[in-house]
């Protein structure tokens, strides 16, 4: 379906970032850029993957993307050694855990926003001058329903989903002209990861997610689930679609 799409990537070493670069080159992408911040762990998974679909290209591009020049060389390197960049995915971010806000350190407040938000807004910026130059492209950026319902712990991570949203709303009205879509992912708890073991770990955050879990009447979406939406919004059959925020929860929520 993606018919030899080229893609970028950003935390896509692990998670569903990783879920998400796979799904791409299960459904046709010819190569993939994944970006993360660790060589060791970035190296490893770019060897699994090449070793899943060995017709594919398969590079990494190490550093942390919530610094400008990061976000350019990431994008760059992206056009080196693809030749185009067809569709970003953005899975950076959201591994803070949910704290309240009196008891968050004044301190870790722009290093979440930091991480969360403008990550994303730099990549999507580093990346639109090669998608505008091509005369399209699909974004695709991942946040998550704290942006969508206050949730007690969430205020700080949820006014960064938050900006995620409407960042990419606003880029998919900017963006249409030149053939380029912005669409986010707003999922609730998504199991298979990392920060989900962390979160489910966490004596405060367990608590509030294990009620989520819960309300999900259909079931706690999977990390590959959630990979299989990005696909479809990156493929044709998403062609007319952009400016949207799509929560996929299992029931959570019906926002």
């Amino acid at each position: 379906m993606l018919n030899g799409l080229m893609a970028v990537v950003t935390g896509g070493t692990a998670g569903i970032g990783r879920a998400c670069a796979e799904a791409l080159l299960a459904d046709g992408a010819r190569g993939v850029l994944i970006n993360g911040r660790d060589a060791g762990r970035a190296e490893r998974a770019r060897e699994a993957i090449q070793a899943r679909f060995p017709a594919a290209r398969v590079v990494v591009a190490v550093g942390d993307v919530a610094e400008a020049r990061t976000a350019e060389a990431v994008m760059s390197e992206g056009m080196k050694h693809l030749g185009r960049i067809d569709v970003l995915v953005n899975s950076t971010g959201g591994n803070d855990l949910p704290r309240l806000l009196h008891r968050t350190p004044v301190a870790d407040i722009p290093g979440v926003l930091t991480r969360c938000l403008f990550a994303q807004i730099l990549c999507c910026a580093a990346a639109l001058p090669y998608m505008r130059q091509a005369g399209g492209g699909a974004i695709i950026n991942i946040a998550s329903d704290a942006g969508k319902i206050p949730t007690p712990g969430e205020s700080v991570i949820g006014a960064a989903m938050a900006g995620i949203v409407m960042f990419t709303r606003a880029l998919a009205v900017e963006g249409k002209r030149d053939g380029i879509r912005a669409n986010v992912l707003t999922p609730s708890i998504t199991s298979g990861t990392e920060h989900y073991d962390k979160v489910m770990a966490d004596p405060f955050a367990g608590r509030i997610f294990a009620k989520a879990e819960k309300m999900a009447a259909l079931g706690v979406v999977s990390k590959e689930e959630l990979a299989g939406l990005a696909v479809f919004l990156a493929s044709p059959a998403a062609a007319k679609i952009t400016g949207q925020a799509i929560s996929m929860t299992g029931g959570i929520s019906a926002l």
